[in-house]
């Protein structure tokens, strides 16, 4: 049975993640700072620990024949709250933990990135090829731990993701990020509000993304670095499809954020990867555990608010 260490394993993509590897037999060493709790459900294959990405021993990586590497201070808001806490954790740490991968002789080392690394294009396709001109820490962190990462290359099976903006259900929600927002606002307040609106933003939904995952880990073969996005809409595009769907109304203001991202996810279907959902099937989704009161408007659901009521920077 192989064992996997994913970093970051309580957060948003971890919660759903962790209970599939282990579905699939994986044996699984789950760390987290755990700042915004722990929703992961206890199981015999797997060992959560209370764990800061930055305090990496050489000894922790015994007996692991993976690395899922999702740990890093999210988006751009909380980025900048602390840039020197965003560039411990989310560059030096991932490059402190591929040398010791390193060290300890594993071979699979899958990187979460971010597909904002590329700043604002003005291409109609965004392919894997152009050159990245990050705008924020959050971006700049990334784009460095990446090149620290194909370093590695003939020592490991490197593979970097660049996710789209994920939306949907997890059990570590985020109503943070667009399609989850939006729905929250339309959910609770019958109404929208959308900030400027002609900004792009691509989208994965949360299943696929972690559904690649495990892909990657049976697809030693599928080197390099990856694209994942499958929708490219715009703000308004996104929340007019979420007002139709609740009987909301919009209210359109300016807005001075110029981050405007598309992706081109050509490469990553080329290796056989097909993804299943939708932005229609997480708006669904959260609508149905809103309305079954299994999802509830809280403050631990946005990074920025929690980090700042927590003092978490």
């Amino acid at each position: 049975m192989k064992k996997i260490l994913v970093t970051g394993a309580t957060g948003y993509k971890g919660s759903v993640l962790v209970p599939k590897l282990l579905s699939a037999g994986y044996q699984v060493l789950a760390w987290d700072t755990q700042w915004f709790g722990c929703e992961i459900t206890p199981h015999k294959n797997l060992t959560v620990v209370k764990k800061d990405v930055r305090d990496i021993e050489q000894g922790d990586l015994e007996g692991i024949d993976g690395i899922v590497h999702l740990a890093s201070i999210a988006n751009d808001p909380c980025g900048d709250l602390n840039p020197k806490l965003t560039w411990e954790v989310s560059a030096l740490a991932t490059m402190q933990l591929a040398d010791k991968a390193k060290r300890a002789g594993i071979k699979h080392f899958v990187y979460a990135s971010s597909g904002s690394v590329y700043g604002v294009k003005d291409e109609e396709q965004v392919t894997e090829d152009l050159t990245l001109e990050p705008i924020s820490e959050y971006n700049k962190t990334k784009m460095v731990a990446e090149r620290v990462l194909l370093s590695y290359q003939n020592d490991m099976t490197v593979q970097i993701v660049r996710p789209a903006t994920v939306c949907g259900l997890s059990p570590r929600m985020r109503l943070d990020v667009a399609v989850n927002m939006l729905t929250m606002q339309a959910l609770k307040n019958g109404e929208i509000t959308v900030f400027g609106g002609e900004q792009s933003r691509p989208n994965v939904h949360i299943d696929d993304i972690t559904d690649l995952y495990l892909f990657l880990l049976k697809r030693p073969d599928v080197t390099g670095v990856y694209n994942v996005g499958f929708e490219n809409l715009t703000i308004l595009q996104i929340a007019e499809y979420v007002a139709k769907r609740i009987g909301a109304k919009i209210t359109v203001t300016p807005s001075n954020d110029p981050r405007s991202y598309r992706i081109n996810s050509d490469k990553l279907l080329a290796t056989g990867f097909k993804p299943k959902k939708t932005v229609e099937d997480a708006v669904t989704e959260i609508i149905e555990a809103y309305q079954s009161q299994q999802l509830i408007d809280e403050d631990r659901w946005y990074n920025l608010k929690w980090m700042q009521l927590h003092q978490l920077h």
